[in-house]
């Protein structure tokens, strides 16, 4: 099928939008600027079906790449039969297609290939061809000392050999019997012998079972992290009963070689020679390819849940461009403080030790009420690391002694602060500041604006994947990236305060260009339009016509520089200027006034009903940024250690991060508490997206709390059932679990299994 063709079916889309965006891809158009500025040309296809197409373009040119080099392989060989080529070229997946390949694809020497030198492939033949003869006696003339082939038993392994890589090299029977067990199979993992302390974080696998097919994403990579680490044992059964399902599968294929009883001589035969080539040659191909195909599924998932909270997290609510104090919490070491300026320009630097063993309390007060004085501090970020609340409590006294001070205190995630120090990046922008230093400046940077902050650090760092070590890195930072962009570009820029970090990430600008970006600022002053952005080095027409629209102009000569609106849109807006009679200062924010125009009256030959919509849009709040209010949450005084918690607590907290087995809440006691999706909500849902987010503020009440192994087990529900303060009852394992969960249709409760979950996921 036409790729276009193909890719539009799966989008349930047309082809004409499929080939106009394939069209701007292969231009170098970027996602951001087809799905914001050329939705006459696509049809108005959004960022994420863009996205979408964009992979299954680049898997399906592969394919065809692919497809191309196995014709001319085969077709060199002299064995392209138009059948052949026919299946070749309707192959839809990279599996089946060199399912196709395999009986052609050069190999080392197997014993086959030895066998049929031997001139033993006659003898295979015969007996397949003509089940009456006794496959010993036709052997016996195949018998040749010179040929290797010294008796009977000898010839007959020979054709076994033959006819078993036959088998194994059935396209069609290999794709039947992968999704037969795919459908059956069930996997089976058990510790490995001896090593069950060291397995103690697995101890929820030593001896588990369940359908192939239907092991959730976190379960098989925290299987296949214990296989890796040489902890567990993983095993692929065919289906329930093991011993009785390979002999049906023996069955299966004997039937494929039309083995239907052994009333002939030659049928036993054959009949062991199918078993064989089940349980040599097929189980174990289809036991790699199942299990490599649930870890590639697993890796989807997870790389799709950490993209879903990276995006979560960059487009978190802003505080907004106010003079902050950034705090990086430390016991012993001190704390950290930075102070940065509306635009986010450092201006002061310290460090205070509040905490044992200096415990500088008033003095520390005192120097922080002079930085917040003398800097007319607005918000407190404090980093919510190691001494976070006492540093929380350290400034809460603030507060009562300089009632005067004026300013919000909140406690902000610092993953990826200390990332940042140490980075190439922070030692260019502060190269004469201590490393120690510069994560208590990205913990108030990230307060004013989480994305212009976070964007410096590599995503991987920021700790919102699950079992993010285990994917395939390559296809990670390719999502990640693309949300990155997305969210770049789906707030914008503003052109005269980005960093070269923030500005790398708009649509057509390189690293190089960024860079030339902020040295042309820096030498000539603030832009005052877009049009001078033309003038700066190596950003040439086609970087111009990606990158404008999402690069904001504030306070500048034109008010549309500070919009979304293009720049080669503007005529549309002197269209609807000429129209009206206003101005545009006077059209701006005019909601009313604008939503009672028709956007059809301002259409030609270049602008249609999307784009001119989009304008008027814009027009009513212009440079509108689509992330929430900026909320903050209060942790309850008195509880900030584990400690602290009992049973029934009514709390409010912070997402840290959604799994698929639930959500992570800070509940300010420096250890995250995991409310089990079974817990979330008063209704079932199958995903704990449905419910909460990353960075979203909640309610919880504390169900379990488990100070040894320091594991919070929290509750969303309007009635939860508190777990009694005494010992808890003794946990079903993981099968009786699944076996109450079946009847009662939810999804495990937290358990030992949750928990061990939750300690994975963290580490």
């Amino acid at each position: 099928m036409d790729v276009i063709q193909r890719i539009a079916e799966e989008l349930s889309v047309n082809s004409k939008q499929v080939s106009a965006a394939v069209a701007l891809l292969d231009e170098g158009s970027t996602v951001p600027f087809i799905s914001r500025y050329r939705k006459e040309a696509t049809g108005g296809l959004d960022d994420t079906q863009l996205r979408m197409l964009d992979e299954r373009l680049s898997y399906l040119r592969e394919l065809n790449d692919r497809r191309k080099t196995i014709l001319e392989s085969i077709g060199s060989q002299g064995k392209l039969t138009p059948e052949l080529e026919h299946a070749i070229k309707d192959a839809d997946t990279k599996t089946l297609l060199e399912d196709l390949y395999l009986p052609y694809k050069p190999k080392r020497r197997t014993k086959a290939q030895t066998a049929r030198e031997a001139g033993l492939e006659p003898l295979a033949d015969a007996i397949l061809d003509d089940r009456s003869v006794i496959p010993e006696q036709t052997a016996l003339s195949y018998v040749d000392a010179e040929k290797a082939v010294p008796d009977v038993a000898a010839a007959l392994d020979g054709a076994r050999q033959i006819i078993m890589e036959r088998i194994s090299e059935d396209a069609g029977l290999l794709a039947e019997l992968r999704e037969r067990i795919w459908l059956k199979g069930m996997l089976h993992a058990t510790v490995v012998a001896g090593k069950e302390q060291a397995a103690a974080k697995f101890q929820d696998y030593f001896d588990y079972q369940e359908a192939i097919n239907k092991i959730p994403s976190h379960r098989a990579l925290a299987l296949f992290r214990g296989r890796n680490e040489d902890l567990l044992s993983i095993n692929l059964k065919p289906g329930a009963e093991e011993k009785d399902e390979h002999d049906l599968y023996a069955q299966f294929v004997s039937k494929h070689l039309n083995v239907t009883d052994t009333s002939k001589p030659a049928d036993a035969w054959l009949a062991e020679t199918a078993r064989f080539a089940w349980k040599i040659k097929l189980f174990t191909r289809i036991d790699l390819d199942l299990k490599l195909r649930l870890r590639e599924a697993a890796e989807l998932e997870a790389i799709r849940v950490f993209a879903s909270n990276l995006k979560d997290l960059l487009l978190a609510a802003p505080a907004g461009p106010k003079a902050t104090m950034g705090l990086d919490p430390g016991i012993r070491t001190g704390v950290k403080v930075a102070i940065v300026d509306a635009t986010g320009k450092l201006l002061a630097t310290n460090t205070i030790y509040p905490h044992p063993p200096k415990q500088q309390w008033d003095e520390s007060i005192e120097t922080l009420a002079k930085l917040i004085g003398l800097h007319h501090v607005d918000l407190v970020s404090i980093g919510n690391g190691t001494g976070s609340r006492e540093t929380d409590q350290l400034v809460a006294d603030l507060m009562k002694r300089h009632a005067a001070l004026k300013f919000t205190k909140i406690t902000v995630s610092e993953a990826g602060a200390s990332v940042y120090s140490a980075s190439e990046l922070a030692a260019k922008e502060f190269p004469n500041l201590d490393v120690s230093l510069r994560g208590a400046v990205s913990i108030a940077r990230r307060l004013q604006d989480p994305l212009a902050e976070l964007v410096k650090i590599d995503p991987k760092s920021i700790g919102v994947g699950q079992y993010q070590h285990d994917v395939n890195q390559v296809q990670l930072a390719k999502s990640l990236d693309a949300v990155v962009e997305d969210c770049v570009n789906a707030v914008g820029v503003d052109v005269n305060t980005a960093s070269v970090a923030l500005l790398k990430q708009v649509s057509g600008l390189s690293t190089s260009v960024s860079e030339n970006i902020v040295a042309f600022r820096d030498e000539n002053g603030p832009f005052t339009n877009r049009k001078q952005l033309k003038k700066v080095p190596r950003l040439g027409d086609k970087a111009y016509e990606q990158a404008a629209g999402f690069l904001r102009v504030m306070n500048g000569d034109n008010p549309l520089d500070a919009s979304a609106v293009h720049p080669e849109a503007y005529p549309v807006v002197e269209a609807i200027i000429g129209s009206t009679g206003k101005s545009i200062r006077d059209l701006l924010g005019q909601s009313q006034f604008l939503r009672g125009l028709n956007p059809a009256n301002f259409t030609d030959e270049h602008f249609g009903l999307p784009t001119v919509t989009d304008i008027l849009q814009e027009l009513e709040k212009p440079g509108r940024d689509p992330r929430p209010e900026f909320k903050s949450v209060e942790f309850k005084a008195g509880i900030e250690k584990i400690t602290d918690l009992q049973p029934g607590m009514s709390l409010e907290g912070v997402v840290t991060n959604v799994a698929n087995f639930g959500a992570f809440v800070d509940i300010g006691v420096h250890q995250d508490g995991l409310v089990h999706i079974s817990h979330l909500s008063d209704t079932f849902i199958k995903d704990p997206r449905e419910a909460v987010k990353t960075g979203d503020m909640v309610k919880v009440k504390v169900l379990e709390v488990d100070v040894e192994r320091k594991r919070i087990s929290l509750s969303m529900k309007s009635q939860p059932e508190i777990s009694p303060a005494s010992k808890p009852e003794r946990k079903p394992n993981h099968n009786q679990q699944k076996a109450v969960n079946k009847v009662n249709q939810q999804p495990p409760a937290p358990s030992s299994m949750a928990n061990a979950f939750a300690k994975a996921f963290k580490k």
